[in-house]
């Protein structure tokens, strides 16, 4: 079963271009992952500010290994001063059958 995620993060005011830079560099390296199936970037309409990335993994092993991703720890170092938040805030989400 896929692994299915939403990851919300709001960037500090005037951090705006910072954040943007590096969530679509460490996008790229995501959608490079074999079990990736999406990391796509969003960010609210009424709050350009405020970030939603919609994550889709093959499977719990999948997401283990984006876990444990090189480039996963330095990306998350960098952002989290440039983030209102302590860290992304993460909804797992399950299909409705």
């Amino acid at each position: 079963m896929n692994k299915t995620l939403l990851a919300e993060f709001t960037a500090r005011d005037g951090a705006e271009d910072e954040v943007a830079r590096l969530i679509l560099e460490y996008a790229r390296k995501v959608r490079e992952e074999d079990g990736n199936l999406a990391f796509d970037v969003y960010t609210k309409a009424s709050s350009p500010r405020s970030y939603w990335i919609f994550e889709v993994y093959r499977d719990e092993d999948a997401f283990q290994a984006h876990l444990t991703a090189p480039y996963g720890a330095p990306f998350n170092t960098e952002l989290a001063p440039l983030i209102e938040e302590d860290a992304s805030v993460l909804t797992f989400l399950d299909p409705v059958a």
